[in-house]
């Protein structure tokens, strides 16, 4: 993982899903589980686009097939030059 937030987030949403499982969690921390585990989905979608939406598609017969939509975005972006 290259995203310095995910870095910083996973092990702590890790440290309490184990102490969830062993004692439980306080309301407190309850709160802040769920505030990253939100932030992790949102960050991990945001990823997830921006490689959408660098990517191209090639049929078996190495014709372009990426969707209009995404190609939409990717000149948008400066990605395209057609």
């Amino acid at each position: 993982m290259g995203d310095e937030v995910l870095k910083k987030i996973v092990p702590r949403i890790n440290e309490l899903a184990k102490k969830a499982k062993a004692e439980g969690l306080t309301e407190i921390e309850k709160l802040e589980q769920s505030d990253l585990r939100k932030k992790y989905v949102a960050r991990f979608k945001e990823n997830f686009r921006s490689q959408i939406e660098m990517m191209k598609v090639y049929d078996d017969n190495g014709k372009e097939v990426t969707p209009d939509k995404v190609k939409k975005i990717q000149r948008k972006k400066g990605l395209r030059d057609d």
